[in-house]
């Protein structure tokens, strides 16, 4: 990321919400919808702007789990683990996402094309096991069709 463009867009940001109460989350929402993520560089120069330490800009970043400090991926993966799902088999969809992808929950592939996730509801209960990705969800999934799943994705990155 460029430093001068990412201090510019600090700037912008940080004046948007200057003298309002409690605008570090707000900031930090800004920057996040902006880049996908909370950049660290970011935060360095947001502790500098708003002269608070940087391990309080931190502790809101790591309180709320709707912050990320890595970039996503360009399709984000969900495996709902809510109960019906569970029990039909999540965890096992879970672990073969894992072993194809070689990531866990919560992390990026290596070439930034898939990130995993796992909630706790997609509220598709009927027709559990149910994995997301993108808008499009998956129904009724087997461990035996991860691999043809991911792999539609997969080849979108050969055809580009």
């Amino acid at each position: 990321m460029h430093e001068e463009k990412l201090s510019a867009d600090i700037e912008n940001i940080v004046k948007k919400w200057e003298g309002k109460k409690g605008s570090l989350i707000m900031i930090l929402h800004d920057i996040q919808n902006l880049y996908g993520y909370v950049p660290r560089a970011t935060s360095l120069q947001l502790s500098n702007y708003l002269d608070v330490p940087l391990a309080r800009i931190y502790e809101v970043i790591t309180f709320y789990h709707f912050f990320k400090l890595e970039p996503p991926g360009k399709h984000l993966i969900q495996v709902c683990m809510g109960t019906a799902c569970y029990l039909k088999g999540a965890s096992d969809l879970l672990h073969e996402m894992r072993d194809i992808l070689g990531v866990r929950e919560g992390t990026t592939t290596k070439d930034g094309l898939f990130r995993l996730e796992v909630v706790r509801c997609l509220g598709c209960c009927g027709l559990a096991p149910v994995v997301k990705v993108d808008s499009k969800i998956y129904s009724k999934v087997r461990k035996d069709q991860v691999a043809d799943i991911l792999s539609e994705y997969e080849q979108e990155k050969a055809v580009k």
